[in-house]
């Protein structure tokens, strides 16, 4: 072995922006559509900490036709005075890591969002180019950025205006990232959610690419909010909106029931969300579990030999909103991306303000107490059936029917190492069985699913188990199911939803997703869900053969070869055991879709339309996001 040289000057330093280009993972989380999507957040919660601590009651963010965003606040406008450094202060804030006001108590910022002065650097380094301008003390200031960051020209003074603001335009470099193509809904999306968050600051969204303008403006707030997130479902009892500070912590809380069989949490920290939760979340749950037990024991319905109620059972069907205003010197994150609050104030100042107020509310509203209760109790039942059957699956105590059935429908692996086994879910017997000749037997596991599954959407518990399919699929699992899912006890790392290249395959996947986001939420949340890719086409001659995915990569080929033969894949039961083996299921050459969760809200809002048994909706959608022009007719 030869030995490499390894001394001083093997060890390089980045400077400046060098290292957010270098590792642009580590400050953005990904380069795909998630990372690019992150510089627009970044440059908003800058505009938003304008808007949040009262300068500016407008912000405007476009798409243009090119990808370039361009984002205006009405606020302040950004420093453009010497920095001590010798270099302008809007220079300092858009090159240099962790630089800006808001470490500053003096600058006017009681509370802000932005990743703490390394939000607008990390866009200006991951840019082809960016431009700030800067409306301020009535003249207009402009600088320009290229190449990920480096300075063209000086900081120019416009002219006279009297705007006051600052107006930030990028386009993200495409070197660095896979896509440039933003997605409009899960920008809308933010946006809008922003705007009920920050009460009455009007926020304009222009895409260009296809001519749509929206303006998003709401004047009652988290009411308005918590309304919003639950207009799908039936609610029990009017929202529960509760505000108050302590310990110089701005809290507001909104709480509603539905018929929803799951809870839903939705946490923010000076309006940026926390979708790993944190203290707050935890002080919010410690609460209303407390205060609901408290009552079902003052009113009779808990005795003293009963046990308390669990948290699960009090937060069936409830939706939660908290959001905090937490001063600079309280704020703790853990990690970069601030998606987990750690301020340990927060935990008690929402704990203490939630206890007061639902405590009062329960009293004051006897009669929807009352009924909230007695749904809470059937949730307890319901609840120790679940936890009957989960130990049932897990104890191998399941009854001979039961067992005679997985028996007859489930291959499964050799090993019972939950950390490597995979569990295929196949559309169709005859794909079932090349499934199980190709398969490596050590580790994989497949289960044939015979036609379609039900369609869980509104469906209770009761009805999930009384299903064959997809009680076979819950005790395949073995972590239970609904608010009782363990997924500590799950016996796969991977469950893989193999189904043909149609719409009947596509329709199957949505009805399983739909299952296991109502249902084994977790599952999809721990990265364990996947979507098998099958080949759509053979394309062969006598020197070359090729399996495509796609109908652009055929395309490719139909340019390049002679003489090709094309075979079309119209179900999987069509490949024998050798080529399904070979083109999906083997580890070294397959390729896997990760099903993930990047917007809960969305998420539900879209399955409940899909799903749903209304159909209006439904039609208005296909109408909108679906291209009949490019649907074959085979």
């Amino acid at each position: 072995m030869v030995q490499k040289h390894y001394d001083g000057s093997s060890i390089q330093v980045l400077e400046g922006l060098q290292a957010v280009r270098k590792r642009p993972g580590m400050y953005i989380g990904s380069t795909d559509i998630r990372g690019l999507h992150h510089l627009i957040w970044e440059i908003l919660d800058n505009a938003i900490d304008e808007s949040l601590n009262g300068y500016g009651k407008n912000i405007y963010i476009t798409i243009e036709k090119d990808n370039t965003i361009e984002i205006i606040d009405t606020g302040r406008g950004v420093p453009v005075d010497e920095h001590k450094s010798g270099k302008s202060a809007v220079e300092v804030i858009y090159t240099i890591l962790h630089a800006g006001g808001k470490f500053d108590t003096d600058s006017g910022y009681k509370t802000a969002g932005g990743l703490h002065g390394v939000g607008a650097s990390v866009v200006n380094a991951l840019s082809e180019y960016l431009e700030v301008t800067s409306f301020k003390d009535g003249y207009e200031y402009k600088i320009r950025f290229e190449n990920g960051g480096a300075r063209v020209g000086q900081l120019e003074k416009v002219g006279p205006t009297n705007k006051t603001g600052t107006k930030v335009r990028f386009i993200a470099d495409q070197s660095i990232f896979e896509s440039l193509n933003y997605n409009y809904q899960t920008i809308k999306a933010r946006v809008q959610e922003s705007a009920f968050l920050l009460e009455g600051i009007s926020f304009h969204l222009k895409d260009l690419r296809n001519d749509k303008h929206e303006t998003f403006v709401y004047h009652e707030g988290i009411k308005s909010f918590i309304s919003f997130l639950c207009e799908d479902h039936t609610t029990i009892g009017k929202p529960m909106i509760f505000r108050g500070s302590s310990q110089s912590i701005g809290v507001d809380v909104a709480l509603q029931y539905t018929d929803d069989y799951s809870e839903n949490t939705y946490s923010y920290v000076n309006l940026v969300r926390t979708k790993d939760g944190g203290t707050h979340e935890v002080g919010l749950k410690t609460a209303i579990t407390k205060c609901i037990n408290d009552f079902a024991r003052k009113t009779g319905f808990l005795k003293e030999k009963d046990k308390n109620f669990e948290g699960s059972d009090v937060r069936e069907g409830l939706t939660m909103l908290v959001s905090l205003s937490i001063p600079e010197n309280l704020l703790e994150f853990e990690g970069q991306t601030k998606s987990k609050l750690g301020s340990p104030l927060a935990r008690s100042a929402v704990d203490s303000l939630v206890s007061e107020k639902l405590a009062y509310y329960l009293e004051e509203n006897r009669e929807f107490g009352m009924t909230l209760v007695k749904k809470i109790q059937r949730a307890a039942s319901a609840r120790d059936a679940a936890r009957k059957a989960r130990e049932q699956a897990r104890q191998g105590k399941k009854g001979k029917k039961l067992e005679f059935e997985l028996s007859g429908k489930l291959s499964n692996a050799q090993t019972k190492n939950p950390k490597i086994n995979e569990l295929y879910l196949v559309e169709g017997d005859s794909a079932g069985g090349s499934a199980k000749g190709g398969r490596d037997s050590k580790f994989q596991a497949i289960l044939p699913l015979r036609g379609k599954v039900l369609n869980v959407e509104k469906e209770s518990l009761e009805t999930v188990y009384k299903n064959v399919e997809l009680n076979t699929i819950i005790h395949c699992i073995g972590a239970g199911v609904g608010l009782e899912f363990d997924i500590n006890d799950a016996n796969y790392d991977k469950v893989i939803i193999m189904t043909d290249a149609d719409v009947d395959g596509s329709h199957i996947q949505l009805l399983l997703l739909t299952f296991f986001y109502r249902f084994m939420r977790p599952l999809i949340e721990e990265g364990r869900v996947y979507l098998a890719q099958p080949p759509l086409y053979k394309i062969q001659n006598k020197q070359e053969s090729h399996y495509v995915y796609s109908d652009e990569k055929l395309q490719e080929y139909r340019e390049t070869m002679k003489s090709y033969e094309i075979t079309r894949y119209k179900g999987l039961g069509e490949m024998n055991a050798s080529q399904l083996w070979e083109t999906t299921m083997n580890p070294e050459t397959r390729t896997l879709l990760k099903v993930t969760i990047d917007d809960a809200h969305q998420i539900s809002r879209t399955i409940s339309l899909l799903m749903g048994k209304d159909a209006e909706p439904r039609k208005e959608w296909i109408g909108e996001n679906v291209d009949f022009d490019g649907i074959g007719n085979d």
